[in-house]
């Protein structure tokens, strides 16, 4: 089993390089899920890459349609 390497909300702004809000955002409109733990956010990062291919394939395949 791998260890799941879970990030806080600071962490995954820097490393999408957005801003916190933009975060908050879109966990409310359910574009992206985290787990509340202890009032904090923590975010799993191989779920963002994942989250992250999909976004990026979606882009070249309708670049690619046109």
């Amino acid at each position: 089993m791998t260890k799941q390497q879970l990030i806080d909300i600071d962490e995954l702004a820097n490393y999408l390089k957005l801003r916190r809000q933009t975060i908050y955002n879109w966990l409310h409109q359910k574009k992206i899920s985290g787990i509340k733990i202890g009032g904090v956010w923590r975010f799993n990062k191989k779920d963002v890459d994942d989250w992250l291919k999909t976004k990026y394939h979606r882009t070249a395949e309708i670049k690619g349609q046109k």
